[in-house]
């Protein structure tokens, strides 16, 4: 594998000069959570496989160390293309250092049970942000005929895998994942209810049937796949991660200037676009590119009667779990009060803390819900990214607030935002890595 150019950045720090205008364009990063899935199922086909639009992240780069510690050919072809071959497979027994730093890692279960019969796999690792069941995976594994032992790690048989109607207990997005890349080589039909339908799954998808997998109601909660003897490889390019942009358009929102992203998707941005104007905030699309205005005043927009409205995440189309941090920071510098409403991960709205000391009116109900009062005048400070979506709504408070901030742990941010602080750079903000 060709030597990474992610940043080893669990001892640096960000240190960022807030206040400063944002002017200028950026491109969307390809999916965080697209590319992961993408990358277990490479090892469903004996042929090469051509990647492009690949995120530069710490979360891929694990995922092809586990790659290539069972077996597969990886080589980056240029910045963002990527070539993965896994015509042998060494070992079926994951790396568990490696699995602990990534949740992703049980995406290799259904790809090895479907192609080799057999698959061990560590407990996973990942953002601390609650309890994340892995049931669903397990309970659809054996509904499709493998056998599962479950002690300290998941170890999994199959003498060939067989279609069977599946109804998950819950829309987890990952055991959708895994569901569909099981059955896609599986013996007869295979129909998923209750499947989760996020743009990134629906990548998966579209990635698999191009291989020649046969798949039925991409973007809706029910699949049905029919499955083949193999698949073929082929080239894909990783669709634009919805998240990023959003990401992107709150910040716009709440720093001076006036910034533009190019290559989105816009139908990915249908349940997201609601709880933005809830926020006041204002976006113009052209095409494949977003526009967010300069000088915008947001005001929150009360439900009817003037009551207190409510942001609240679930599966899609709702509201993504993933964008609740940002929307908290969003809304510190919005005249009104919401509340913000996570129902899927009950550590993941701790981080309001640090929003608290560097000047935010927010109270904290309770694990799930928060109400924010603003706008708040921020003041920088020095605090540590706890997961992925927490350190960029922390990096978003810092670039909106008077004076400086320092971010440590910033591992957490490069794990989900490819070279976000050169991104930001190229917008004219001021942040640099720091060690220590």
């Amino acid at each position: 594998m060709a030597q990474t150019v992610v940043t080893e950045s669990l001892a640096e720090s960000f240190v960022i000069e807030g206040a400063q205008p944002l002017t200028g364009r950026i491109a969307a990063a390809g999916n965080k959570n697209g590319a992961l899935p993408i990358l277990a199922a490479c090892l469903l086909t004996d042929d090469p496989v051509m990647l492009t639009n690949v995120p530069r992240i710490r979360d891929v780069e694990t995922m092809l160390e586990l790659l290539a510690d069972i077996g597969a050919e990886v080589d980056w072809q240029g910045p963002n293309e990527l070539r993965v071959h896994a015509a042998e497979i060494r070992k079926v027994e994951l790396d568990e250092e490696l699995c602990r730093r990534i949740r992703a890692s049980i995406l290799f279960a259904g790809p090895l049970l479907a192609r080799h019969g057999r698959a061990v796999v560590p407990p996973p690792g990942g953002d601390v942000i609650g309890r994340r069941r892995l049931d669903v995976h397990i309970d659809a594994l054996r509904g499709l005929g493998a056998e599962i032992e479950v002690e300290r790690r998941y170890t999994m048989q199959t003498s060939g895998l067989v279609g069977a109607h599946v109804f998950l207990d819950e829309a987890s997005v990952t055991g959708t994942e895994n569901t569909v890349m099981a059955a896609v080589l599986a013996r007869g039909e295979t129909v998923i209810g209750n499947a989760a339908c996020e743009p990134h799954v629906q990548d998966l998808c579209r990635f698999l049937v191009d291989l020649g997998a046969r798949i039925q109601g991409m973007g809706s909660n029910v699949l049905r796949i029919e499955g083949v003897e193999r698949l073929g490889g082929g080239e894909f390019r990783i669709a634009p991660d919805h998240i990023d942009v959003a990401s992107f358009i709150g910040l716009g929102a709440i720093t001076p200037g006036e910034i533009t992203i190019d290559d989105t998707r816009p139908e990915d941005l249908v349940a997201v676009r609601p709880m933005l104007e809830r926020l006041g905030i204002e976006i113009h699309v052209d095409g494949a590119s977003v526009r967010v205005p300069g000088a915008q005043e947001l005001v929150v927009q009360d439900d009817l009667g003037g009551a207190i409205p409510k942001i609240d995440d679930g599966p899609w189309p709702q509201f993504p779990a993933d964008l609740t941090s940002i929307a908290v920071t969003v809304a510190t510098q919005a005249r009104g009060t919401i509340m913000v409403f996570e129902k899927m991960f009950e550590s993941r709205l701790f981080f309001v803390d640090k929003l608290v000391g560097m000047g935010a009116r927010i109270i904290l109900c309770d694990p799930h819900r928060v109400v924010v009062s603003g706008p708040s005048r921020l003041y920088g400070e020095r605090m540590a990214s706890p997961d992925i979506r927490a350190g960029m709504a922390m990096l978003i408070a810092s670039l909106c607030a008077e004076g400086v901030s320092t971010i440590g742990n910033i591992g957490e941010i490069d794990r989900g935002y490819e070279r976000i602080d050169e991104r930001l750079r190229s917008l004219g903000a001021r942040v640099e890595r720091s060690e220590g």
